[in-house]
């Protein structure tokens, strides 16, 4: 699994850095095909009371694509946010499949006809 970590507005030091991608490396456990992770750290100068900071992430899987945001305080506070949506997306997902393939999905049947059943009624 490939990630990758870029900062807007601030650098991203190599502790966090590290805790990104351990964090991020839980997904894989959810999703064997995981194979790309992009991660976005931003520095919020403006709208909150001391700055904060958004998390965004595109983790791709096959030919699926999870997306997630999130805001927080400090940068560990909105990772887990992150991750929180990622996992359930990716848990929906794979819930979603395992319906469709054991068959209990919704599906609507219509009644069988019986003989003369489905013919309108005779005139006499």
């Amino acid at each position: 699994m490939d990630v990758t970590v870029r900062g807007r507005g601030a650098r991203v030091d190599p502790e966090t850095r590290e805790r990104i991608e351990h964090k991020m490396g839980h997904l894989s456990r959810l999703d064997g095909r995981i194979d790309r992770v992009d991660v976005e750290v931003t520095l919020q100068t403006r709208g909150r009371i001391g700055g904060g900071h958004r998390v965004e992430a595109s983790v791709r899987s096959g030919r699926r694509t999870y997306r997630a945001h999130a805001d927080g305080g400090e940068v560990i506070v909105a990772l887990d946010r992150l991750v929180e949506r990622l996992e359930r997306q990716i848990s929906d997902r794979h819930r979603k499949g395992r319906h469709k393939a054991s068959g209990t999905s919704n599906k609507v049947q219509s009644g069988r006809l019986g003989p003369n059943e489905g013919e309108p009624p005779a005139l006499t």
